[in-house]
């Protein structure tokens, strides 16, 4: 049998403690999942309120006089179903607001960061890791701290879960975050004359991998790799694409209680009772003739927003409704609002994430509309695949990689589970909308898809054997 890791998962959100996005499912119900394959995780956070308020009985297993600028303590304890560390530095994380809507995020997160790099040196004796994973910007200098402090030190992985945010910070000192000033190169931390987080990690961990397949091909070309794809292609043969999970504890529509009616693949008339209770909550009309459709995103660009937007008269035209949960952009906020306005009972707008909204959408939508322009992986439709209501999905990153498209082959073979269109344009977009209601008005193939859709496994047990590999890799590998 295969000798039990240690892992140390150092990440500025998780899952139930502190969420923006998809990092923080990820870095949440990854670790149960990795216990299964004999790798024992501790998870690594910030000492931000909410934090710091579920370990209010936490001891401290480390005392810094001063880092970076006042004194800080490492806390370990147990929360959200979580084995944490966290970084309690008030002049650096006692704060309201966002977790990044901050201007020294620079000397935040490098704080964050060397401490992670002092727990994988061993500076608590009860947890030295293995392997220390890293996500995103937000921790990319943990490798680079343990590569330039020298001597014995773990193995080290870093995840990308969006290569769009880089922490790149220009006028920023090696001094100031206490790099040697041999660390400044091509192959270190610098990068376009700045200091990039995400580079140093991508530079100088052992092992990156990034949330899909697709997506690791994607960055690793001019046109998806945002000025770091020369970087990926030169570490190529340490690069993987994993897929990503979801907790099919948390989405279970079988025990969601955020649920009108929970219910199972082979019981799927509940759905209705569902459909009834979304169109009560958000102000729609009780016409169960007309499909529904879900937008459960931040209101961005990158998520085709304004494509739906775009498109709308083609669900109007097509007898559909529109149920959206999301805020973001403040143009696109407003542009929902008002298209609410203009097709009351037809659309409906929720500004803002609430998460009982967002289960119920999910079991009680007909189709799940996810037109991003990339997409590192996606959860929101993994988490319509498992509740019946099919993916409408652009064809890129892990949403080519998770949602099989209805076409008359993969229909007839029973595969099939949503509706993919490429490239991501308004007219193609408004082609995959036809399909969609095309397939509505067939009710035994539309609830065909939709039991293929929920016999999908969108567990993390493939994904958890996958990066347990890396890990022994990366060891091994040294």
């Amino acid at each position: 049998m295969a000798k039990t890791l240690r892992v140390l998962s150092v990440a500025s959100e998780a899952f139930p403690l502190a969420k923006t996005g998809g990092l923080g499912d990820v870095v949440g119900a990854l670790p149960a999942a990795l216990l299964r394959e004999g790798v024992v995780v501790r998870t690594m956070l910030p000492g931000y309120p909410a934090v710091m308020a579920a370990l209010a009985s936490a001891s401290a297993v480390h005392v810094y006089d001063s880092l970076f600028g006042g004194p800080a303590r490492l806390l370990a304890g147990q929360a959200g179903g979580l084995d944490l560390f966290a970084l309690d530095a008030p002049h650096l994380f006692a704060r309201t607001g966002g977790p990044y809507d901050h201007a020294d995020n620079a000397l935040r997160f490098a704080a964050f960061s060397r401490a992670a790099a002092d727990v994988g040196k061993g500076i608590v004796a009860e947890f030295v890791p293995d392997v220390v994973h890293a996500h995103d910007w937000q921790t990319g200098l943990v490798p680079a701290y343990l590569h330039y402090d020298g001597g014995p030190r773990p193995a080290t992985v870093i995840t990308v879960h969006n290569l769009a945010f880089q922490g790149r910070f220009d006028g920023l000192t090696l001094d100031t975050i206490g790099l040697p000033w041999h660390a400044w190169g091509i192959d270190g931390v610098e990068y376009y004359g700045a200091i990039g987080y995400l580079k140093a990690g991508l530079a100088l961990a052992d092992r990156i991998t990034t949330v899909s397949p697709t997506y690791a091909a994607e960055i690793s070309t001019p046109e998806g790799g945002m000025g770091l794809d020369g970087l990926l292609r030169h570490r190529a043969s340490v690069l993987s694409g994993i897929l990503n999970g979801i907790d099919d504890a948390v989405w279970n529509p079988a025990t969601d209680r955020h649920l009108a009616a929970r219910f199972e693949a082979g019981h799927r008339a509940a759905r209705v009772a569902n459909r009834v209770a979304l169109r009560a909550r958000m102000g729609l009309d009780a016409t169960p003739e007309a499909p529904l459709f879900g937008v459960v995103s931040r209101l961005t660009w990158q998520k085709g927003m304004d494509l739906v937007l775009a498109e709308l008269a083609e669900l109007m035209d097509g007898g559909a409704q529109l149920a959206v949960l999301g805020s973001g952009d403040a143009g696109l906020e407003a542009a929902f609002v008002d298209a609410a306005r203009r097709h009351p009972g037809r659309v409906a707008m929720h500004v803002g994430y609430d998460e009982g909204l967002a289960h119920l959408i999910q079991g009680g939508a007909d189709a799940i509309v996810v037109p991003s322009r990339f997409e590192p992986c996606g959860l929101t439709q993994m988490c319509a695949l498992r509740y019946g209501a099919l993916p409408v999905v652009a064809h890129v990153g892990g949403l080519a990689d998770t949602v099989v498209d209805a076409n008359d082959a993969a229909v007839a073979s029973g595969v099939a589970t949503g509706v993919q269109f490429f490239p991501v344009t308004g007219e193609q977009f408004a082609f995959a909308i036809r399909r969609t209601l095309s397939l509505w008005q067939d009710p035994a193939r539309w609830r065909r898809l939709q039991a293929r859709a929920m016999a999908t496994d969108v567990s993390w047990q493939h994904s958890a054997q996958q990066y347990a590999r890396v890990y022994r890799e990366s060891m091994a590998n040294r």
